[in-house]
């Protein structure tokens, strides 16, 4: 169903608002990559890092790497609830094309999130072998398939998708798949990768640390690589000189994570590793400054942000409800990162005790 636009000047400049949740919507997708991002490379990294010397060990190594995001990754998805919620009320436009366009997409995203959940949550409730390999599947598939899809949509909406003169989506879930999304797909799956090597070196201690600063020195390199291709790729076809910029010091970043991580730097590994995500989100929304959804059909409308926004009166509403609820959300993120944050190590495991 089309949606009548409730701002009809498409050449309008932005409003001051309109500018604000642009901005808002990128530092929530900035927040979410880097936490959400960090235990989804946990979790994709169970069947290597969790391999042990025998079952015993390998068992109480997964336990170690799960134990490490036991506190923070239900709070970490709500961000992406933040993220789909504030563009769903400040841009209803973009989020019915959005949804419209990557349907299959997102809904896949969903199942896989309650999939690893449900092993998050399982696993530990039967002392059986076949119980935990079975929910650890369901983590690590879980904890692939989001980073990869959401890097997928994300570098679909900057690229831009075939969006008709009445601001609909005019492809299929095939059209998602072209070669940039693909790309975009795997470089935001290997920085998560990456990102969740550098939180296990920096949450553990022994063997599994020092496996984890190997394994994310050779997981940063490949990762280096597919960022590079993509984002020149992106600053070819549509950078700005302010994009080229935050692509700069991505790249410096996720190289200096690399070196702090041979040096045994954990703390300034991981610090590179978000930066790097960081400016990835920025440089994204700096290419695609003023649209929301690029056109790629000639007489399409894109969708920007002024023909794709809600009402001043909505959108001033958001903002002091931003004000009074985001301060109170980031102290209390901040002070159960702060509770949680000694090392653990496979000697603090006890043997698994069956729960209910």
């Amino acid at each position: 169903m089309h949606i009548t636009s409730l701002v009809t000047a498409t050449d309008a400049s932005p409003s001051a608002l309109q500018l604000v949740w642009f901005g808002l919507i990128a530092v929530l997708w900035i927040g979410y990559l880097i936490l959400e991002g960090f235990d989804f490379g946990v979790g994709a990294l169970l069947p290597v890092l969790g391999k042990g010397k025998d079952a015993r060990d390998s068992e109480k190594r997964r336990r170690v790497m799960l134990n490490t995001i036991g506190p923070f990754w239900d709070g970490n998805e709500v961000w992406l609830l933040t993220a789909g919620g504030a563009t769903f009320a400040a841009f209803p436009h973009w989020y019915a094309t959005m949804f419209s366009a990557m349907y299959l997409a997102l809904l896949l995203v969903l199942l896989a999130l309650i999939v690893r959940n449900m092993g998050l949550e399982y696993r530990h409730k039967r002392d059986n072998d076949a119980w935990r390999r079975n929910w650890d599947l369901a983590i690590i598939v879980g904890s692939i398939l989001p980073p990869l899809l959401i890097g997928v949509a994300l570098t679909n909406i900057v690229r831009g998708l075939p969006i008709d003169k009445h601001m609909e989506f005019a492809g299929n879930f095939f059209t998602l798949l072209n070669p940039m999304s693909l790309l975009g797909g795997l470089t935001i799956l290997g920085l998560a990768l990456t990102h969740g090597c550098y939180f296990i070196a920096l949450k553990t201690d022994g063997d599994i640390r020092r496996d984890a600063r190997v394994l994310g020195t050779k997981v940063g390199l490949v990762t280096a690589g597919l960022a590079v291709v993509l984002l020149l790729w992106l600053g070819f076809s549509k950078g700005t000189a302010w994009s080229w910029i935050t692509t700069v010091l991505a790249a410096v970043a996720l190289l200096f994570s690399i070196a702090m991580n041979t040096k045994g730097k954990e703390g300034l590994a991981f610090t590179g590793t978000a930066l790097t995500v960081a400016m990835a989100v920025v440089t994204y929304f700096l290419v695609l400054y003023p649209n929301v959804m690029p056109t790629t059909l000639d007489g399409g409308t894109s969708l920007t942000i002024v023909n794709a926004s809600s009402t001043p009166m909505t959108l001033t509403i958001m903002t002091w409800a931003a004000v009074i609820f985001t301060p109170i959300a980031l102290a209390y993120t901040a002070w159960s990162y702060w509770v949680f944050r000694k090392r653990i190590s496979t000697h603090h495991i006890p043997a698994p005790v069956p729960v209910g």
